[in-house]
């Protein structure tokens, strides 16, 4: 789907009919913002993701635990 210069201009026009002159720099800014915000919080994940080692997980503690624990014998009865 590509937009074409005509159909912008009919996107811009609707919206400056329906959020008047004095609320579109409030609303390109806020967007601009949320984009800032979005990529800024998506590139600081990538390394955190890296660095998680599959076997354990740490807790905010400092305590890890192992990432497959079996269920105790209390826990598999059933009720």
């Amino acid at each position: 789907m590509h937009l074409g210069m005509g159909e912008i201009l009919v996107v811009l026009v609707i919206a400056l009919l329906v959020f008047g002159p004095n609320k579109l720099p409030q609303l390109g800014d806020a967007l601009g913002k949320s984009i800032r915000n979005f990529k800024k919080a998506q590139s600081e994940e990538v390394p955190l993701a890296a660095e998680e080692k599959p076997q354990q997980k740490q807790l905010r503690d400092g305590a890890s635990i192992p990432s497959q624990v079996a269920p105790s014998k209390a826990e598999s009865k059933a009720p």
